[in-house]
């Protein structure tokens, strides 16, 4: 009389757990992944830096009009061979080409990348050279594509930050 009173109080376990899992998959399937979404507002930015006097910050920001996600090679990064502020633009598409990349060839491999397209909405570039120009965002360009309103920019979800539409 125990033992099956014992296996009931078990499969009745068993069975209430299993209940359980099933309606915390149902949940957790609702809850949509994080990351970026078709309609979201993100932007990229760039500059910024230093702790007193900052230099100033560079942007581009659109809507989210087209997610893919692919497998690339992450093969060694280009060595330039001098500092990113003396970059031409010829450097700095060879480095975004070669993007995603690794410092050490024991980390070369295959990994998982996010691109958005973005339709362009608002952006803010240095146009000459004192007011920076070592970055992918100078005289209206993203790298070699020029802004205009509507236009798409395919860009790594890794470099952009959500933010809010119309701000």
């Amino acid at each position: 009389m125990v033992a099956t009173r014992a296996f009931q109080t078990y499969v009745a376990m068993l069975l209430s757990a299993s209940a359980l899992a099933v309606e915390t998959a149902a949940v957790v399937d609702a809850v949509p992944p994080p990351g970026p979404r078709i309609g979201g507002c993100a932007i990229f930015r760039e500059g910024g830096a230093g702790w007193l006097l900052k230099a100033p910050t560079y942007w581009l920001k659109g809507s989210i009009v087209g997610i893919s996600r692919e497998r690339r090679m992450a093969n060694l990064c280009p060595q330039i061979g001098k500092p990113a502020s003396a970059y031409t633009q010829a450097d700095r598409l060879r480095v975004a080409a070669a993007t995603p990349c690794v410092l050490k060839a024991a980390e070369i491999g295959e990994v998982s990348v996010i691109r958005v397209q973005l339709a362009v909405e608002a952006w803010e570039t240095p146009w000459s050279s004192q007011h920076g120009a070592g970055g992918w965002l100078f005289r209206g360009q993203f790298l070699d594509q020029t802004l205009r309103k509507g236009e798409i920019v395919d860009i790594d979800a890794n470099w952009l930050e959500p933010c809010e539409a119309g701000s």
